[in-house]
């Protein structure tokens, strides 16, 4: 006995780069501030280790911490970790609170503004550091 069996065809997936709106962003941001405060965290622990290590070595590195550029990275690493901090609180309250799903877009807005509220005089703080250090 001998039957044809119809197979439907194959629909073709086409690939599209997801665009993404600002909870995608918020997400990719989280990911990225949470590995360099890592980052930041690991090389606090060796250079803070240092000082029974070799203390002199130690104070070299605290030297170079002295520098402009060093200066910028301190602001980047504030920067990240109050975002990181901001929106791991929205993240919570997304996920434990029952409207937090509704409101995440809005909640994303306020973590932004509370940023850049802390962040304006936490850069205004670093550049002072860093442009009058060493004129006491």
């Amino acid at each position: 006995m001998s039957s044809t069996t119809e197979v439907a065809p194959v629909k073709e997936h086409k690939r599209s780069l997801y665009r993404g709106d600002p909870g995608m962003w918020s997400w990719v941001l989280h990911r990225i501030t949470g590995v360099l405060v890592f980052f930041f965290l690991f090389v606090h622990v060796l250079d803070t280790a240092m000082v029974r290590v070799n203390p002199e070595t130690y104070d070299a590195i605290i030297e170079t911490y002295k520098t402009p550029l060093v200066g910028l990275m301190e602001l980047g690493l504030v920067a990240a970790v109050l975002y990181h901090a901001l929106n791991g609180i929205r993240v919570m309250l997304i996920d434990f609170w029952g409207k937090g799903p509704q409101y995440q877009k809005p909640m994303l807005w306020v973590i932004g503004v509370v940023w850049l509220v802390v962040m304006i005089p936490g850069a205004g703080r670093i550049f002072y550091n860093m442009f009058t250090a060493g004129s006491n």
